[in-house]
């Protein structure tokens, strides 16, 4: 897959999850989806370790972003020190 490709699709994923909002959900369906929402939440968690890993183990830094400049996609850039 194209390195344009992956960052689409990264993309994609974050704007899906911003998406959700339990905040909204009834406790009872909360409840009800908690061992499938645990699941989903630590194989994303599991992921992104993953994707971060992979960077870090080629001598790169993940680096956290500075929320006072947004960047073209409207997110914030990533302070490079």
């Amino acid at each position: 897959m194209r390195t344009n490709e992956v960052i689409a699709r990264l993309d994609a994923a974050v704007s899906a999850l911003r998406d959700v909002d339990v905040s909204a959900w009834p406790e009872e369906s909360l409840r009800a989806q908690l061992s499938e929402l645990s699941v989903a939440l630590c194989a994303i968690d599991s992921a992104l370790a993953r994707v971060a890993d992979e960077v870090r183990a080629r001598g790169l830094r993940v680096e956290e972003p500075a929320t006072s400049t947004p960047s073209r996609r409207g997110e914030p850039e990533l302070i490079t020190a």
